[in-house]
């Protein structure tokens, strides 16, 4: 009552208390948010506790609503409740040190025990408020026992089985019209043991719709007048009985519903249908009472118009169709939503959710219900159907057809609102069964008031943090063609099962007491708990208990497994507190949207009236609470009770501020406590307390080469909660303190998904937990970007971080209809090993580069572009630079631009410390040019040296070095006095031959190429001769040291160096014999200083090796 809560609210505002506990009832400190109290409770206290600020710590105060009933007050939280208020009167009376001052509000008289009728409000404040007042409070504290001890009378009487006096007791018999679960479930909440028929029925409760539809209420009001009906009348029934009347009659006052047209014409009707557009989905429903048939969900406009005809011209429905309704067809979940109705209000149960068809999955065949869950909607939705149940209550009311029992509504839950399905003048079947177990005030109470109209005097109450699940247990085969007569086994076994009930529909007891199963839904097993997975657990337990044994001893009970799924399942609620454009709060949004987050935003809330964040709420539709809450007038512990109101209201769970530009009061941040975080634009604890680019300029200040943003909750102390979440950015010397922003606010809306991950108890397994560090990628490309743009070159830019890299070949001097391009791919090889050992990684950038832009030389054409892949176990940027800028320089020196790459960490694949690396590139070569091109006997044999072993060859070298010498790479070089090791002599780089080449190239000199790679001389150089020629090789130089030291370690012959090794060639030109010369002078303008004349090409035999050596290698 408004009274108790403006005593509360008064007392934790204005006087000191701090601690309020709510025994029973959540919706009072809802109430307690709402305007005109903005007030928070803060529950750690069994007793409300003065502050000491002031003189109220003498004593504590106890608000207590008197029980407006007996049946209430013997209920068990009643018995409690009354036990802790004479307890703290007790404990006062025999410690006067620890006073506590009790003020007992009975609805009935509206106003609090032992107050004087003519008191103010005034007087009110002060006696409550005041010093403590011993005269006082023992006034309060009699008047409250006094209303306890009446009511310890009454029930004393009451419960008193000698009692037959009629005035001081009740005894009231009650008639229940109907069979089944449903009424199984009212009987049991009336506590009533024995049905009495026609011998002084107090009540009559009409469980079906066919008797009320029939007038049975009417009926029983005229022949028997002293009798309370719990049920609408025939004219309040109307709108179960014609579909037709109730959507006439919801549109006439505004209630929403689907969009509809009334038809007594089937031709009427499908000339409607075809007018519509054809995508524009229709339900066709029967208007009167079809036993729940009576709706066909067609899917096409031909299946549409074949369900009108269905229902009206081929009667398929019978009578019941001879109106037919046909609306447009509305998405959302269904709710079924039962209302107390005394003609003039009504009071919504919890709201539960019907599973209607028969098998897992909702698939199968429609049924009267397979099971439900209760509640099933947030405070805010179930206020919103309340509203509508009451106004349907109210303008039934004002047609002089007052309505009185249940409503039940069938509501859609759509993206713009709830809207009414249908209404039903009855409990439903299995709701009733999964809500009646959490209604707390008696049943048998609220029906009666509804019968007298004093429906608005009743605390209609349900059990708060309770949750209930019904499992319905059908004959197998339900609802087509199903057995009957099973032996039901399990009962006794659910019977001693604590939080659970089985209903009984479909049963009855044989001439030997044997309970056996004649129906197709037979029990309704329900089961609560502080949840609905408790629930669920409870029913679940006790279903598998259950079984219908046939005569051949096999199991015949059908049921789902799945009933609550997606509730169990649901979605974490997400609340948004903002100020400002909420640009974080978009990567959310659209994690939500596509189902990367198991979680909804369902509340966008502001101080501020054109904030851009509200709009963002208002574009994820309706349904989303998207509201301004002005702060004028208000404290801060005020303005944020309300918007708290609001968060709970929409049933939020979890808290985010997104650029919230408030300070947060201590109840705030108590009451959302580990449900509330904030995003803060730095790497917490540095900079805390500062806001934007403050920040930002403060770590540039700082000097500061890393900041970031930090998810944190949120506590009283400002930036000061436990760390969730922390994402890093690099700081650039260049770096202005908007440009740092503009850096962390990419990373907010990130670490807000994995905030919001980590509350739904998904263990957030990054990259970095499995080994792949995404910033240390992110760093590299920061390290290489200026060794990539040293490559640039005509046709490419070599800018990183596209997908792509983009070459114009106009811009490069071709043209692309003469144009061939030429593509080269190669790697390093275990030369990489060597790189690993002496963690010098520069040169085999190089060498990659030198391996593919060289093959492509061969072909005749230009070094365009090249690109990179890195491969490794675990990323250690410097190396991977290092590695990167000599793949830069081969580029220069080759003139190719480096247009991209890729770096991949792999933890898996590489140990640790291991990298490999592969290149590619693309060259191009006008049509007409492409090599070998008429290569023939006399043609000369030019040789250019190699820079030493180049990349090919090295796990020889390896194993020469290592297992036959016994050295290692730091050990000196035996083979080279110039060289500090053998590590730095093996490095050596691959020769680049691009530029020596290309003139050679341009001149038309060249028949062919041949780049001396594995397989050494013997291999290559056949590669590029045609088939009837061979080469006489007369000039090969004496093996440079290092070849002599391999062939002299490993023992190997001229053939088999020859095979393995360059030995000391590197690329071998084919040149006629009248342009040599020339050649050799373009070659020496190139800086080749040394050029070997290798020999010669002559005719070849059939069975002859294509390179014939005349000189040795010594």
């Amino acid at each position: 009552p408004a009274p108790v809560l403006q005593l509360v609210a008064k007392a934790v505002k204005d006087h000191g208390y701090r601690s309020i506990l709510p025994v029973r009832s959540q919706s009072f400190e809802h109430a307690l948010l709402r305007p005109p109290y903005r007030t928070f409770l803060n529950n750690n206290s069994d007793v409300a506790a003065p502050s000491s600020a002031n003189d109220n710590n003498k004593k504590q105060l106890i608000v207590y609503n008197l029980p407006p009933s007996l049946t209430e007050y013997l209920s068990p939280s009643s018995q409690e409740e009354a036990s802790l208020v004479r307890s703290m009167l007790y404990r006062s009376s025999n410690s006067p040190k620890t006073p506590y001052l009790v003020a007992t509000f009975d609805a009935s008289a509206s106003s609090f025990l032992g107050i004087p009728p003519a008191a103010t409000e005034a007087d009110l404040a002060s006696w409550v408020y005041g010093d403590y007042n011993a005269t006082f409070a023992a006034q309060l504290a009699s008047a409250t026992l006094g209303a306890l001890g009446m009511l310890d009378g009454r029930a004393s009487v009451q419960l008193s089985p000698d009692t037959d006096d009629a005035s001081s007791s009740r005894r009231d018999t009650v008639v229940l019209i109907g069979s089944g679960g449903r009424e199984h479930a009212l009987a049991v909440a009336h506590t009533v043991i024995e049905l009495v028929r026609r011998v002084g029925a107090d009540m009559v409760v009409v469980g079906p719709e066919q008797p009320l539809v029939d007038g049975v209420v009417d009926e029983l009001r005229v022949e028997c007048p002293g009798v309370r009906v719990f049920g609408p009348t025939m004219a309040g029934a109307e709108l179960e009985a014609s579909k037709a009347f109730t959507k006439d009659f919801l549109e006439s006052h505004g209630i929403p519903t689907a969009k509809y047209r009334n038809f007594t014409s089937a031709d009427d009707a499908v000339a409607y249908v075809e007018s519509l557009d054809p995508n524009d989905r229709q339900v066709v429903k029967a208007s009167g009472l079809a036993a729940g048939k009576g709706v066909l969900l067609p899917t096409t406009q031909e299946e549409t118009v074949a369900a009108v005809k269905e229902i009206m011209s081929d009667r398929a429905f019978g009578a019941a169709g001879d109106t037919c309704v046909v609306e447009s067809f509305m998405t959302g979940p269904e709710a079924s939503c039962l209302a107390f109705c005394d003609g003039k209000t009504a009071v919504l149960m919890p709201a539960a959710q019907d599973h209607k068809r028969a098998l897992d999955g909702d698939e199968g065949l429609n049924t009267g219900g397979m099971g439900a869950p209760a509640p099933c909607v947030t405070p805010e939705l179930q206020r919103e159907i309340e509203t509508m149940c009451v106004k349907t209550v109210e303008k039934m009311a004002e047609r002089g057809t007052p309505y009185v029992g249940v409503l039940y509504a069938g509501m859609m839950l759509t993206p713009n609102g709830p809207s009414v399905l249908e209404f039903n003048c009855r409990f439903g079947d299995p709701e009733t069964q999964v809500v009646l177990p959490l209604l707390e005030t008696d049943l048998y109470e609220i029906m009666t008031a509804c019968c007298d109209g004093t429906l608005s005097s009743i605390d209609v109450r349900f059990k708060e943090n309770a949750s209930a699940a019904t499992v319905v247990c059908a004959a197998e085969g339900y609802p087509e063609k199903y057995p009957k007569g099973m032996e039901i086994k399990g009962l006794d076994s659910t019977g001693e099962m604590e939080n659970v009930k089985v209903y009984h529909a479909g049963t009855k007891v044989d001439e030997n007491g044997v309970t056996r199963c004649s129906g197709g839904r037979v029990l309704a097993v329900t089961g609560t708990g502080s949840n609905l997975t408790e629930a669920l657990a409870a029913s679940y337990k006790a279903v598998k208990l259950i079984a219908f044994e046939g005569s051949n001893g096999a199991n015949l009970k059908h049921n789902r497994t799945d009933i609550a799924k997606g509730a169990v399942g649901k979605k974490l609620r997400i609340g948004v507190l903002g100020s400002t454009r909420g640009t974080a709060l978009l990567p959310v949004m659209e994690a939500c949207a596509n189902g990367t987050l198991h979680a909804e935003i369902v509340a966008v809330v502001s101080n501020r009236s054109k904030a851009p964040i509200l709009d963002k709420g208002r574009s994820l539709g309706p349904t989303v609470t998207s509201k301004f809450v002005s702060c004028k007038g208000l404290s801060r512990e005020q303005y944020d009770a309300e918007c708290t109101a609001v968060l709970a209201g929409a049933g939020v769970e979890y808290v985010l501020l997104v650029g919230y530009m408030r300070i947060l009061s201590r109840e705030f941040t108590d009451y959302w406590a580990g449900r509330c975080v904030n995003v803060h634009p730095s790497l917490l604890p540095k900079h805390a307390g500062g806001m934007d680019l403050a920040v930002h300029q403060a770590v540039i200040d700082a000097k500061e080469t890393e900041s970031g943003c930090t998810i944190h909750e949120v506590t009283e102390e400002v930036d000061g909660g436990p760390i969730v979440v922390q994402k890093a950015v690099k700081v650039e010397p260049n770096d202005t303190a908007e440009l740092l922003k503009a850096k962390v606010q990419a990373l907010e809306g990130p670490a807000f998904i994995e905030a919001i991950r980590k509350k739904c108890g998904i263990a957030v397994v990054s990259y970095a937990d499995a080994g792949v560090s995404i910033d240390a990628g992110n760093t590299l490309v920061e390290l290489i970007k200026p060794a990539c743009k040293a490559t640039r070159r005509p046709g490419c830019d070599a800018d990183l971080g596209g997908f792509g890299g983009l070459f114009d070949l106009a811009a490069a001097g071709y043209n692309a209809n003469d144009t061939v391009l030429i593509g080269a791919t190669d790697g390093v090889g275990t030369k990489l090993r060597v790189a690993h050992a002496t963690k010098k990684h520069e040169s085999v950038g190089v060498d990659l580069v030198a391996m593919c832009v060289n093959d492509l030389v061969v072909a005749g054409g230009e070094p365009l572009f090249f690109l990179d892949y890195f491969a490794t176990g675990a990323l250690d940027v410097e190396e991977a630079a290092a590695v990167v800028r000599g793949i830069a320089e081969g580029c220069r020196l080759a003139g190719c631009g480096l247009v991209g790459g890729e770096t991949a960490e792999m933890p898996s694949m590489y140990a640790p410390g291991d990298y490999d690396l592969a290149g590619f590139s693309v060259g191009a070569v006008h049509r007409d040019r492409v090599l070998p091109k008429n290569v023939a006997a006399g043609d000369v044999l030019l040789g250019l040296p190699s820079s030493g072993i180049h990349s090919n060859g090295f796990s020889l070298v390896r194993k020469l070095v290592v297992e036959r010498a016994g050295l290692d790479y730091s050990s000196e070089c035996p083979w080279d006095a110039s060289a500090s090791t053998i590590g730095d002599s093996l490095l050596t780089p691959t020769k680049i031959y691009v530029k020596a080449c290309l003139p050679l190239l341009a001149g038309e000199m060249l028949t062919g190429l041949a780049h001396i790679t594995g397989g050494g001389l013997l291999e290559n150089l056949p590669r590029s001769l045609p088939s009837h020629v061979k080469a006489i090789v007369t000039g090969h130089p004496a093996l440079p040291a290092v070849f002599a030291w391999m062939k002299s370690t490993s023992g190997l012959d001229d053939r088999e160096m020859l095979r393995t090794f360059n030995c000391g060639i590197g690329m071998v030109l084919i040149v006629k014999k009248d342009r040599a010369e020339e050649a050799r002078v373009a070659l020496r303008a190139a800086g080749e200083d040394v050029i070997y004349d290798m020999g010669v090409l002559v005719e070849r035999e059939a069975d002859e090796e294509q390179v014939e050596m005349k000189s040795n290698l010594s």
